[in-house]
């Protein structure tokens, strides 16, 4: 049995689709597990990652794990998962690990990842950079031709699409070569913001324009949704971003047998995302 957390990620949704067409027994654990959207025969389980009252239930028949990187009850999950027979947990971790300069958000992953580093059962991290799918945030603006705000429109990043993480996920759970190994992800192209947009604007023929804003005013407009330190780590790794284009790997092709997806294939899958 294989457990997946995070349940309602596209990353987690993806990787279960995965998991059923080799025939693998799957159950997927989520903090609220109502909301789930799950095939017949597939069995919902609440798993809160901050609440390790619920790891025995989600645990329980598991031999492999995607762990998502919350890392604040880590030592709880790793305790109950040995006492469960579990063998071998996939983390997903992030490239943000790799910074030297860690912020908030590289932080969280590393504790993870090191909340895992003295565990008894085998341990696979992947550590991907930029999802394609952060562009799902630029959806409202362009979909309500509003000037999409952004503090470091030159900032380069490596989107990466969630299937191929997906894929190469299940690759580590699956392959026993991969079993206790490090890969870092990348998507197969280095992109401004201001070159993803554009791809954007050209695929699905709307008009998009950038506000460059400060990144104060970034900061104050996102408050409502972005905890304030978080803010503070993505605006200074954005600024060492800009104008700096992102090292890319060909982890993918190791992992899966082809090459990354590119920012334009996860546009022309996700068009409905920026349709009104």
């Amino acid at each position: 049995m294989i457990l997946i957390t995070g349940g309602r990620g596209a990353v987690a949704t993806n990787l279960l689709s995965l998991l059923l067409a080799d025939g693998h027994a799957v159950r997927v654990g989520s903090g609220r597990p109502d909301q789930l959207e799950l095939p017949d025969g597939v069995s919902a389980v609440t798993c809160d990652l901050r609440d390790p009252t619920t790891f025995p239930a989600a645990l329980a028949g598991v031999t492999s794990v995607f762990l998502y990187a919350e890392p604040a009850c880590i030592t709880e999950f790793v305790t109950t998962a040995t006492e469960a027979g579990v063998e071998h947990i996939v983390l997903l971790s992030s490239s943000s690990v790799l910074d030297p300069d860690t912020n908030p958000v590289a932080k969280s992953h590393l504790d993870a990842e090191l909340g895992l580093a003295d565990a008894p059962m085998a341990v696979s991290v992947l550590r991907p950079g930029a999802f394609a799918g952060n562009a799902r945030g630029w959806s409202f603006s362009i979909k309500t031709d509003r000037p999409v705000a952004l503090p470091y429109p030159n900032a380069y990043a490596d989107p990466i699409h969630e299937l191929d993480i997906a894929e190469a996920v299940h690759a580590m759970l699956t392959e026993p070569e991969h079993r206790g190994e490090v890969y870092h992800l990348t998507g197969p192209q280095t992109l401004t913001f201001t070159a993803q947009l554009d791809l954007i604007a050209e695929l699905t023929g709307r008009s998009v324009t950038i506000d460059h804003v400060t990144p104060d005013t970034w900061r104050q407009e996102m408050a409502e949704y972005i905890p304030a330190h978080y803010a503070d780590g993505l605006l200074d790794y954005w600024r060492r971003c800009d104008g700096v284009p992102t090292v890319i790997t060909d982890t993918v092709a190791t992992l899966t047998g082809h090459p990354a997806r590119t920012f334009a294939d996860w546009i022309r899958d996700n068009a409905a995302v920026f349709a009104v």
